[in-house]
């Protein structure tokens, strides 16, 4: 009989009730978190450049990480939300292929967990302001994961159940693509922990095989079975999230940034983050300190 093993946690970062009015109106939001929200009454919506979703009450609402969209309230808004970090094996995104907001209808078993969550975890809401601009910084981002340290493991993994229950109800075949992958060898996963933690680096593939001690190019097809992606462009996906994620939460300028996640320079740096955001990343932070509030 075969295992499947999960190979997904999740991090709790806020969750809570808020009743929200006009001034939850923020453009140019983008999270390195997920964003999960159940509303009970009034209205709202969430956009972007393509697409408007409207908020109301009985559904479901998934913003995967990285995903910018406009928040807005026009009257009132009640709102159930988590905010969680993801953590995967291979590094990549559940929802990788799908970077979008997702609506369904809630159940009353999806109710009751948020409701069970907010127990359980009490004072974890956003107290500084609504506002992104001002909660979200990475010294907020340290005290959180200090506050999950110091749950109890009967709280832990209730916090993990409740939010791998909330997260499956989107991994419908219309909304999630899995990939068939091979389980991960030990020398691939190792490689992708050396480029988690030298994402200031310049890396090569060829630095990584020979730390594998395989040939460049069998590690290369070896990669790529394993995560679904080449290693040159796993390692550059990783280096512009890092900075995506730099851009939001630290006042650094993109010359920083670029230095930090391990550019050459930075127009190689740009080029590298258009290509893959379709932005510039100069454009992409003036979005962001474009935002209302």
């Amino acid at each position: 009989m075969s295992r499947r093993i999960l190979k997904t946690t999740f991090s709790l970062l806020n969750v809570d009730y808020v009743q929200l009015g006009e001034k939850w109106n923020y453009n140019n939001v983008l999270s390195p978190y997920f964003r999960l929200y159940y509303i009970d009454s009034g209205s709202g919506t969430i956009s972007d450049a393509s697409n408007s979703i409207v908020l109301e009450p009985g559904y479901l609402y998934l913003i995967p990480s990285f995903t910018l969209c406009n928040l807005s309230c026009n009257a009132r808004l009640g709102q159930y939300f988590v905010q969680f970090f993801e953590d995967s094996a291979n590094g990549i995104s559940l929802f990788h292929t799908n970077r979008s907001v997702q609506k369904i209808q809630a159940s009353e078993l999806d109710i009751m967990n948020f409701k069970q969550l907010l127990s359980s975890n009490p004072n974890r809401g956003i107290n500084r302001s609504d506002n992104p601009k001002i909660y979200e910084k990475n010294v907020f981002y340290k005290e959180y994961q200090e506050l999950n340290n110091q749950q109890s493991l009967s709280v832990f993994m209730e916090t993990q159940g409740i939010i791998i229950h909330l997260v499956s109800k989107f991994l419908s075949a219309t909304t999630y693509k899995p990939q068939d992958l091979n389980p991960i060898p030990t020398k691939i996963m190792s490689a992708i922990s050396y480029i988690t933690v030298n994402l200031d680096k310049e890396l090569s593939v060829t630095q990584l095989a020979e730390r594998a001690n395989l040939n460049p190019d069998y590690f290369s097809r070896l990669f790529r079975e394993s995560t679904g992606s080449r290693p040159i462009d796993y390692m550059r996906e990783k280096k512009i999230e890092r900075a995506q994620y730099l851009i939001v939460t630290t006042r650094l300028t993109l010359a920083q940034i670029a230095e930090l996640t391990g550019f050459q320079n930075s127009f190689y740096f740009s080029k590298i983050f258009k290509k893959i955001t379709g932005i510039a990343p100069g454009r992409y932070k003036k979005q962001l300190e474009s935002s209302k509030g």
